[in-house]
């Protein structure tokens, strides 16, 4: 097959390398880091605050530009979280409260 769709430069090949090499090492040496370090009370609180944290910080621009419904999306997304601790469920809820809301023109 030597259609358009198959084909890819040198320039992209190599790119795509790089950045996989770079991401596997990335991740190789926080692996490497970490066992190097105590894990103190402070160490794994930190740890386990980390995932929170990126999810915010990735979701709270999202939202601040959304409208209504999404807004509202993500409030039923945290209330049946912090109820049930299930993140299937929660995203489940989210999911169908955006279609209800949107389907009522909100």
């Amino acid at each position: 097959m030597t259609d358009a769709a198959f084909s890819a430069d040198l320039l992209f090949v190599l790119a795509v390398a790089m950045m996989t090499g770079v991401t596997y090492f990335m991740r190789a040496g926080g692996y490497w880091l970490m066992g190097r370090l105590p894990l103190t009370d402070r160490v794994r609180r930190g740890l386990e605050a980390l995932p929170g944290a990126i999810i915010i910080s990735t979701i709270l621009p999202i939202v601040l530009k959304g409208d209504l419904a999404l807004g509202l999306s993500l409030l039923s997304a945290i209330a049946v979280m912090a109820l049930l601790r299930k993140d299937f469920i929660a995203v489940a809820a989210a999911v169908v409260t955006a279609a209800l809301l949107r389907s009522a023109g909100i």
